[in-house]
């Protein structure tokens, strides 16, 4: 299966991973190219914003958002 992940904190990482590990192919975004990177090291399709990876995503697309409440997410949900 193929899946989007935003957000690579603790949690998003390390489920990343454990999907990986699991034989599906992950596409991730997170606000640090850094984790994004350390993700893209391990096996999985780097993005560079939500568009582009809607953009990487085969139909029908789903994409698992694990970020925390308030802050930058609540702004860009407003968008």
């Amino acid at each position: 299966m193929q899946l989007g992940m935003v957000g690579l904190g603790r949690m998003g990482a390390n489920m990343t991973r454990r999907l990986m590990r699991g034989g599906h192919q992950l596409v991730v975004s997170d606000l640090s190219p850094e984790a994004v990177k350390r993700l893209a090291s391990e096996g999985a399709a780097g993005s560079s914003g939500l568009e582009d990876l809607i953009g990487k995503l085969k139909s029908p697309r789903a994409v698992w958002i694990m970020v925390p409440a308030g802050g930058p997410p609540s702004r860009r949900c407003r968008h």
